[in-house]
């Protein structure tokens, strides 16, 4: 208690001095704080951050109780479990920091603050063809229920996922697409990975998601397809054995019974055509409320 009335009346101090002076550095400095302080509250706010924040906030109310009253042997107890404390949270807060600096790194910083023309160099990641044929094959998939998981891949290379699976290394059609998930196939079950223009493997094993907002309704085929988004930069369309609606899942966000539209839409935009698609962010004006 003591330590605090010692900050607050020092800062007293310092807004009461005449000489005080605020240099451009000290409104810099002002400025990078609070932007880190908004968007790590923002970060716990959309994680399951927030959850374990409030159990920590609790205990940390234990705590000063525990010192105001002067319980001593408690007192001891914490001043040697602050060390565990600290690790045990590193650890429990793994997922969300792992994913909170792959998504700083994605982050183009400079490019950002330093408008660049790179229109030149966009490459096409698939044709408009392919876009067509995902979007027949789960249009046709969802009429008769067949269950499907289609996995685009982006920048992040999906070549572990690949090995689980059984080479393919074939053109993407609907047919193909189809007779890959069919009932009582060989190769039904798992998701395949499309790079480009190709089926690069089928039957592949993905990592799945311990979302606990995700609803209890969806099986394994949902959860993989949100966990392998949660990991990589991929998207996943998803296709229900149950009732045949169509689901796309992206950045661990899943969108379901999405219309053949929004899937071109979506594709479209993933599709990196020309530098016009990057005015339009995947989930533009969807509603997460309705996943």
């Amino acid at each position: 208690m003591d330590l605090i009335k010692d900050w607050f009346y020092s800062g007293l101090e310092w807004f009461t001095e005449p000489s005080v002076s605020i240099s451009v550095t000290d409104v810099l400095e002002i400025i990078i704080l609070a932007f880190l302080v908004y968007n790590v509250l923002l970060w716990i706010k959309t994680t399951r951050a927030w959850t374990l924040l409030k159990g920590i906030m609790i205990l940390l109310v234990c705590v000063m109780i525990v010192y105001v009253l002067r319980m001593d042997t408690l007192i001891f107890i914490v001043n040697r479990g602050i060390d565990i404390l600290v690790t045990s949270t590193i650890v429990i807060f793994q997922p969300e920091l792992r994913k909170a600096l792959e998504q700083l790194g994605e982050k183009q910083i400079v490019s950002s603050l330093i408008p660049i023309d790179t229109g030149k160099n966009v490459t096409e990641r698939f044709s408009d063809r392919t876009v067509n044929e995902i979007v027949k094959a789960c249009v046709e998939m969802g009429k008769v229920k067949t269950g499907a998981l289609i996995v685009m891949e982006q920048n992040v290379r999906l070549d572990e996922y690949e090995r689980t699976g059984i080479v393919l290394d074939s053109v993407v059609s609907s047919q193909l697409l189809i007779n890959i998930f069919e009932h009582n196939t060989p190769l039904h079950d798992g998701a395949i990975i499309v790079r480009g223009n190709r089926i690069t493997s089928a039957t592949c094993y993905l990592p799945l998601s311990d979302n606990m907002l995700l609803s209890k309704e969806l099986g394994t085929r949902h959860r993989a397809g949100v966990g392998i988004s949660e990991v990589t930069d991929s998207l996943t369309v998803i296709v229900s054995e149950e009732t045949g609606a169509i689901s796309v899942a992206y950045k661990g966000e899943l969108k379901r019974n999405v219309t053949p539209e929004v899937l071109r839409e979506q594709l479209v935009i993933l599709q990196n055509k020309s530098t016009e698609t990057k005015k339009f962010r995947l989930w533009k004006g969807w509603n997460k409320d309705e996943a």
